[in-house]
C-alpha cells in the first residue's frame, strides 16, 4: 500500500488510516492553578489561611477534614516564615495553589535567596519549628514537600499531597 506521498515506504505517524490519538481526560471541576500575591505582613497569615480554604471549598475539592487543616496549616507555617525571616528581601509573597485529579499542591514563594533548612528546634524554644511541621503533615498525608530557587534568585517551598477520594463499594 502506498503513502499519500507515493512512495512505498512505511506511513509516517498520523496517517489516514492510523486511529486518532486518545483524548486527554476532561479535567474535573475543581482541578486548577490559583495564585495570589500579599504583603509580607502579620495579616498576610490568616488572610491566606482563609482564602485557601475558601478557594478549596468553593471548587469543590474533595478533601477529608483532616487534609483541609493540614494544608492550611502548611500555608500559616510557610507563609508565617516569609513574613519572619524574608521580609526584607521581600515585602510581598505570593501563595499558589494547584489541584489535580488526585493531588493538591500549595506553594510559597518569596524573593529572598535564603534556602531555609528544617533543624531540629530546642524544646525550650517558642519558634523554630514550621518546616518541621510542614515535612511531619506532609509525611503524614502521604505527599512531598521541597524548596526550589526560582528564576528570579528568590525560593519557593511547595508540599503536595494525595487526595484520598472516598471509594465507592
Amino acid at each position: 500500500m502506498e503513502n499519500e506521498g507515493g512512495g512505498s515506504g512505511p506511513r509516517p505517524e498520523g496517517g489516514r488510516d492510523d486511529p486518532p490519538a486518545p483524548a486527554p481526560p476532561d479535567p474535573l471541576p475543581y482541578e486548577g492553578v490559583w495564585r495570589f500575591t500579599a504583603s509580607a505582613v502579620d495579616a498576610s497569615v490568616p488572610q491566606a489561611r482563609h482564602a485557601v480554604r475558601d478557594l478549596l471549598l468553593r471548587q469543590g475539592v474533595p478533601l477529608s477534614e483532616d487534609l483541609l487543616e493540614g494544608l492550611l496549616l502548611i500555608v500559616s507555617e510557610l507563609v508565617t516564615n516569609v513574613v519572619r525571616h524574608a521580609v526584607l528581601l521581600s515585602p510581598t509573597l505570593a501563595v499558589e495553589v494547584a489541584v489535580g485529579a488526585e493531588w493538591v499542591r500549595v506553594s510559597v514563594e518569596d524573593n529572598h535567596p535564603y534556602r531555609p533548612t528544617a533543624l531540629v528546634a530546642d524544646h525550650d524554644e517558642t519558634g523554630g519549628r514550621g518546616l518541621l511541621l510542614v515535612r511531619e503533615v506532609t509525611r503524614e498525608a502521604g505527599g512531598v514537600c521541597d524548596v526550589e530557587h526560582t528564576a528570579s534568585g528568590g525560593k519557593v517551598i511547595w508540599a503536595a499531597l494525595p487526595l484520598r477520594l472516598a471509594q465507592v463499594p
